[in-house]
C-alpha cells in the first residue's frame, strides 16, 4: 500500500488526479495540502474541501502557501481561461464548505506526518512546490525520511506552456522548484515531455462518467471548461498532466526515464526552465555538480496510462 500526501492547487486536472488517489486500491491517501496556483489560495483550499465532501474522503486538508518561496517575487495572473474563475471550471460550488482544516500549515503538516511514518510517504507534487520547499527550509533533514517525490512539472526536451522555456508549475515558483530537486531525496519529474502525449478524449470522459456514477459525473461536469480550452490545442479532448504524476506510483513501467541531476534558470529570459544533466555525458564543472541524480521522464505509454486511470476512477481497481 502506497501512503501518498497529494500536494495539489485543485484545478481541474487536479480533480482527476485526487479521485485517482481516492479510488486506486493499491493507495493509501493519508493527506491533501494546497497551494496557490491554478487560483489563490482561498479558492484552491475551499475547492479541495468540496470535493473532500462530494467524493466522502477522510483524508485531511491541510491550507498551504499562498504566496512564491521568495515572497519578492511578483505573482501573475491566475489561469482562469483554462480551469475557470473557480478553480474547476466554474460548476456551482458554495462560498464556503462545512469541513474543519487541519490546524497546521501544510508544510508542518508534511514534515509531521513524514515523521510519524518514517520512510513510508510518497509526496506527490501537481503544482508549485512551495510547500515543499518551505518544509525543507525548516526541517532539512526531514527528506531522508521521504519514501519519494513525485513531481508533476518541467519540460526537459521540448518548449514549456506559459512560455518557450518554462512549465507552468515550475515557472510560478522556480526558486521552491530548484530547492526540490537539488534536496537529498529521490525525485520523480513528470513533465510536458509525456503529459502532452496523454489525452483523454470527451467521448472516453463521457463514457467514464456513464459507468462511474455520481463521483465520476462531477468529475465530467467541472471538466468540460477544461475540455472547451483544449479544443485549439489538442482537437476533441484534455491533457490529463496531473494524474499521469499519479500513474506513475502505481504503473512505473509504463514511463521511460532519464537520470541525472536537475536544476531550475531563476530569473531573466528563461525563468523556470527545467534543465537536466544526463548521467554519464562529462561537462565541464558547474551548476549541476554535487547534486543528486533525479529521474525524469521522456516516454509513456498513454493508452495504457488512460486505461489506468479508467479502472481506479471507475472501477476501484488496478487495470
Amino acid at each position: 500500500m502506497h501512503k501518498v500526501i497529494f500536494d495539489t492547487d485543485p484545478g481541474v486536472d487536479d480533480a482527476m488526479a485526487l479521485l485517482f488517489l481516492h479510488r486506486h486500491p493499491d493507495i493509501d491517501l493519508i493527506g491533501v495540502t494546497t497551494v496557490f496556483g491554478n487560483a489563490p489560495i482561498d479558492i484552491t483550499t475551499r475547492n479541495a474541501l468540496f470535493l473532500k465532501r462530494e467524493w466522502q474522503m477522510t483524508a485531511p486538508v491541510a491550507r498551504g502557501a499562498g504566496v512564491t518561496f521568495d515572497p519578492a517575487r511578483k505573482e501573475g495572473h491566475w489561469p482562469t481561461f483554462i480551469h475557470g474563475e473557480n478553480g474547476l471550471g466554474d460548476i456551482d460550488i458554495p462560498e464556503t464548505i462545512d469541513l474543519p482544516l487541519d490546524p497546521r500549515p501544510a508544510h508542518r503538516f508534511i514534515i509531521e506526518t513524514v515523521k510519524a511514518n518514517p520512510g513510508e510517504v510518497t509526496l506527490i507534487a501537481v503544482g508549485r512546490m512551495t510547500n515543499l520547499a518551505l518544509a525543507l527550509r525548516e526541517e532539512p533533514d526531514f527528506a531522508a525520511l521521504v519514501k519519494e517525490v513525485i513531481v508533476m512539472g518541467g519540460a526537459f526536451d521540448m518548449n514549456g506552456n506559459v512560455s518557450p522555456a518554462a512549465e507552468a508549475n515550475i515557472h510560478g515558483d522556480p526558486e521552491a522548484a530548484d530547492l526540490v530537486f537539488t534536496a537529498p531525496w529521490r525525485v520523480v519529474v513528470v513533465g510536458l515531455d509525456v503529459t502532452t502525449k496523454t489525452v483523454m478524449t470527451s467521448a472516453f470522459m463521457a463514457e467514464m462518467a456513464k459507468a462511474g456514477g455520481k463521483p465520476v459525473q462531477l468529475l465530467s461536469d467541472l471538466s468540460q471548461f477544461y475540455i472547451d480550452f483544449y479544443k485549439t490545442r489538442t482537437g476533441d479532448g484534455m491533457v490529463v498532466h496531473d494524474s499521469c504524476a499519479c500513474v506513475y506510483l502505481v504503473a512505473p513501467e509504463l514511463f521511460t526515464t532519464r537520470s541525472g541531476p536537475v536544476r531550475v534558470v531563476c530569473g531573466g529570459l528563461a525563468d523556470g526552465q527545467t534543465i537536466q544533466k544526463p548521467d554519464g555525458r562529462a561537462f565541464p564543472p558547474g551548476d549541476w555538480d554535487g547534486h543528486p541524480s533525479q529521474l525524469v521522464c521522456t516516454d509513456i505509454k498513454p493508452e495504457r496510462v488512460l486505461s489506468v486511470i479508467r479502472a481506479a476512477i471507475v472501477k476501484g481497481e488496478r487495470g
